[in-house]
């Protein structure tokens, strides 16, 4: 059992509001997941051609200026998180320096850690965030170790963000078969292995809703997906559909969750079109 929450704004005078409700939101589903927490937020983009690496690192104290400065590029703190903000192409020499990229892209920053959600939240600084999209996860782990890199949101892609309530039974030959491909795996959880299948479609041509379908045809198991690109949010859920999801269209937002608890204090939600997504549905909005 983990815990899902994500929110698409329609409305631009909603993005201050994001960082605060979207921590609302995945507060109410801490406890389908104690184990860790993370999100993905969607903001401002990077321009002159810059991209945004989302780190972390180990060591204690880990000197993040005198890494921002060693590669020329610009130190974003949210509190305990970390966004570099430079050239394509650092990702080798971010690396070298004992920091791990947790996702790269123009619009995406990731956030995720063991612990209960709420601290984590709290640790990130999640409530002052302002943006466009969220994607959240709590973690209850079932098929690999409590670890920040078995966390969710999974980002294989550039500005791709996986969240997953469910179990793929199948993902140990799909993950061998993505190998053969060229994909680079770093854990030995079955989310990865949807994320890089997801990313690996995209990246040779299909959009999100038809990299879906072919994630349906290639991944068994139970399963409510939640996905999102720098402009793009969708949903898709497994056959049978005995892992919750809930959806909120509204015209100044997208909103979907494992529980509609998570969706109830949203601004107007009354007047909001609140559904259960059929079995093998996939639904996809974008921006």
């Amino acid at each position: 059992m983990c815990g899902i929450i994500g929110l698409h704004i329609l409305d631009a005078e909603l993005e201050p509001q994001l960082g605060t409700l979207a921590h609302a939101m995945l507060v109410q589903m801490s406890d389908r997941g104690p184990d860790s927490g993370g999100i993905a937020i969607y903001g401002d983009v990077a321009t002159n051609g810059n991209l945004k690496y989302s780190c972390r690192s180990n060591i204690q104290d880990f000197d993040w200026n005198q890494l921002a400065h060693m590669l020329g590029a610009q130190l974003v703190r949210h509190g305990d998180g970390v966004v570099l903000i430079g050239a394509p192409g650092l990702q080798s020499q971010i690396e070298s320096q004992g920091v791990s990229i947790v996702s790269t892209g123009v619009a995406i920053e990731l956030f995720k850690e063991t612990g209960s959600p709420t601290s984590v939240l709290n640790r990130f600084n999640i409530k002052s965030r302002v943006g466009y999209q969220a994607v959240g996860h709590t973690r209850l782990a079932t098929e690999s170790a409590i670890t920040t890199d078995g966390s969710h949101p999974f980002s294989t892609h550039s500005d791709l963000s996986v969240v997953h309530n469910g179990s793929f039974s199948n993902y140990f030959s799909v993950k061998r078969d993505l190998e053969a491909l060229g994909e680079k795996f770093l854990t030995d959880n079955d989310t990865e292995v949807a994320a890089r299948l997801l990313g690996y479609e995209m990246q040779h041509g299909r959009d999100l809703g038809d990299a879906l379908r072919v994630l349906q045809k290639t991944l068994d198991g139970f399963y409510t997906l939640l996905c999102a690109t720098e402009n793009e949010f969708a949903v898709a859920r497994d056959s049978v559909s005995c892992k919750p999801a809930v959806i909120a269209v509204h015209d100044r937002y997208i909103a979907m969750s494992s529980e509609y608890r998570a969706l109830a204090e949203l601004p107007d939600i009354d007047s909001a079109r609140v559904f259960e997504p059929a079995p093998n549905e996939i639904h996809v909005w974008t921006r």
